[in-house]
């Protein structure tokens, strides 16, 4: 299945033969401080900066059918964010992987986004708008 919206990923995730969890790593574009001029005019153009994660989630698919409900629990946070990048877990044997199973693959996840290696997850603006980011 070709995703091309975030409702996609939610049925892609609902189609899967085992239950499945989203993992979502919310991250910040910021400018280094040492930033020259070009680099400080392509952020102000939003076409650059450092994505620095600052918030982890994992949710069931039926918890976030609509991407409006993980901006408005995040909101809640007062943590500001820019992309969400976003991966899923198989569950087995019927079940979902758990919000403990989860951690270590969100750790990864984290640890992926700070090197730069960021093409196995859908990535997605605040307003669920599907994105291709470069590293």
């Amino acid at each position: 299945m070709v995703i091309e919206s975030y409702s996609d990923l939610i049925a892609a995730a609902q189609q899967q033969p085992e239950p499945q969890r989203l993992l979502f790593v919310l991250a910040k574009a910021e400018l280094p401080q040492d930033a020259t001029a070009s680099q400080q005019a392509r952020f102000a153009e939003q076409q650059g900066g450092a994505l620095e994660p600052v918030l982890c989630v994992d949710k069931l698919p039926e918890e976030v059918m609509d991407f409006a409900v993980l901006v408005d629990e995040s909101n809640r946070t007062g943590i500001d964010w820019d992309i969400a990048f976003i991966a899923s877990m198989e569950g087995r044997a019927g079940h979902p992987p758990s919000s403990d199973e989860a951690e270590q693959p969100l750790t990864l996840m984290v640890n992926k986004i700070k090197a730069g290696s960021i093409a196995d997850f859908v990535t997605v603006n605040k307003q669920g708008e599907l994105l291709q980011l470069f590293a």
